[in-house]
């Protein structure tokens, strides 16, 4: 499995390719950095968010993009550059027709750590240990794009299974619902005994 990870964000997007199954050792394809000037325009910022994209999903050919669930935050200004960020990804994998899936920081901090409250820090030094690599990406929002598709890395199974479950659940309730149905067709169409009575005369 080769997944993209997304740490959308206006000034700094980061991006992480993994490679790999649950259970196994992962390997780093690639990591970096989208960058967009502060000072430009905002489609024009979303525009090149988009090339930059684009480009890695030409390079690596990912099978599923991981993108961080965007939150509330205190500072609204923030949160809406990270959204349109976070759209902008989503919009470059469903258009080539890629699975995409979110995560939020706190299932992606427990999947890498074991702790959903890890700080930057601690979170950069294990993609490290699990990637074997020489020293943690940087910047941060490099690593946490790698965190990322390690996280849906090892969740997709246990994920699977259970959108598997959801999936032959309605099945057999279809299955029911339509047993019950076919069970009241016939009295249904059946039709009714009508009884003719005879007139009195006077």
């Amino acid at each position: 499995m080769r997944v993209l990870g997304v740490d959308p964000g206006l000034t700094r997007c980061g991006v992480g390719v993994v490679e790999g199954v649950a259970g196994r050792p992962l390997t780093m394809r690639g990591v970096g950095v989208v960058r967009t000037p502060a000072d430009a325009e905002l489609g024009l910022r979303l525009v090149a968010i988009e090339q930059g994209i684009e480009q890695w999903l030409d390079e690596h050919q990912p099978e599923f993009v991981a993108v961080e669930r965007v939150f509330s935050q205190h500072n609204v200004r923030t949160v809406m550059g990270t959204a349109q960020a976070s759209a902008v990804a989503m919009l470059c994998a469903a258009r080539r027709g890629i699975p995409v899936a979110l995560h939020t920081p706190s299932e992606v901090k427990a999947a890498v750590t074991g702790s959903g409250r890890a700080d930057k820090a601690q979170v950069g030094a294990m993609v490290t240990r699990l990637l074997r690599l020489d020293a943690p990406p940087r910047p941060a929002d490099a690593a946490d794009a790698l965190a990322l598709a390690i996280c849906h890395i090892w969740r997709a199974p246990a994920q699977n299974r259970l959108q598997q479950a959801v999936a032959q659940n309605r099945l057999q309730q279809a299955a029911a619902q339509n047993q019950v149905q076919q069970a009241a067709a016939p009295h249904a169409s059946k039709p009714a005994s009508h009884h003719a009575s005879k007139g009195r005369t006077a």
